[in-house]
């Protein structure tokens, strides 16, 4: 089975292009959406998070939004934070890997954002990047909810520059040219690696 890791930069169309992936049949872990589950009320990252950062807890949930603020201006307790998160992550990641390999399915997609900056292309046979220009990345994020350029700024300065991931990638996916663009870079891929149920 061939594992194929699915990153890119905050704001380059991961997300759209991951459910294109999943359109065409490939199964794809959302490291994201984990990370989600983990920290909901009973999951297994809540009570850990709690204790590290007992501010975070309103109305008794995490509040994403003050856990961010929290963290992503203190590099101690954003690395607090992923030594708590990234262990539980990649648990999951393995269960997904495992299920579909006992499957029988011969191309699954690992979406994780930070794969490059956490060692995660280690895991995979293959790496794909999304990738769009500067200006197109700004409007997207820039259109996001509760988003501030000096928020923005932060995020960027944790993440491999674009540059930097699409030299390391083996597949460059480009999100600014228009779905079309996108979709047909997409299926080439899967047709190239296989996607054989």
């Amino acid at each position: 089975m061939v594992i194929l890791g699915l990153t890119g930069s905050i704001g380059m169309g991961k997300s759209t292009a991951a459910g294109m992936f999943r359109y065409l049949g490939v199964p794809v872990y959302d490291a994201d959406v984990v990370v989600h589950q983990l920290m909901v009320p009973g999951g297994a990252a809540f009570d850990p998070v709690i204790a590290a950062f007992p501010d975070a807890l309103k109305n008794g949930k995490i509040d994403r939004q003050l856990l961010g603020a929290r963290v992503f201006g203190d590099p101690v307790a954003l690395s607090r934070l992923e030594a708590i998160l990234h262990p539980l992550v990649r648990v999951q990641e393995t269960k997904f890997i495992k299920r579909y390999r006992r499957a029988g399915r011969s191309l699954v997609v690992l979406d994780i954002p930070l794969l490059f900056e956490t060692d995660g292309e280690e895991r995979c046979d293959h790496v794909a990047v999304v990738s769009a220009p500067r200006f197109i990345q700004l409007q997207r994020v820039m259109a996001r909810s509760g988003m501030t350029k000096a928020k923005f700024s932060a995020i960027l300065s944790k993440q491999m520059p674009d540059r930097e991931k699409r030299r390391k990638a083996d597949f460059v996916i480009p999100t600014g040219l228009g779905r079309a663009v996108t979709f047909n870079a997409i299926r080439n891929i899967v047709d190239q690696l296989g996607n054989r149920t």
